[in-house]
């Protein structure tokens, strides 16, 4: 499997969890698109690019899980900055919970214990 390939299934299973990344990066402080790329990048989810994610910010909105507004920028035009609504607080908490039975099950299948029931 080359470079490309695990490239290309990281940017798959990344897309599969980006609505609650997005989520969590915002949870505790609005951010603008590229911010959060930067907050994504800085977690080591480095494979999200700035155009990819603003359908998933749209759809996001549309659902009423996130709002914006804009802020004044002193770099060129206004910045469209996200935060989570009330609505989209629940979905994290409860797509968090999610997640982590959903990486508990896949860490114990790589590690063979729902398989032999042994710890590797």
């Amino acid at each position: 499997m080359g470079a490309s390939d695990v490239g290309k299934r990281r940017s798959q299973w990344l897309r599969g969890v980006l609505d609650l990344c997005l989520l969590a990066v915002v949870a505790d402080e609005p951010a603008y698109g590229y911010e959060m790329v930067q907050r994504l990048s800085a977690a080591g989810l480095d494979a999200v690019a700035e155009g990819s994610i603003y359908p998933a910010l749209g759809r996001l909105q549309r659902e009423g899980l996130l709002e914006s507004f804009l802020v004044e920028s002193a770099e060129g035009p206004a910045r469209k900055y996200y935060r989570p609504t009330a609505g989209g607080r629940a979905a994290l908490a409860a797509w968090s919970g999610e997640w982590e039975r959903l990486v508990a099950g896949v860490a114990a299948v790589l590690n063979r214990d729902a398989v032999t029931g042994d710890a590797r």
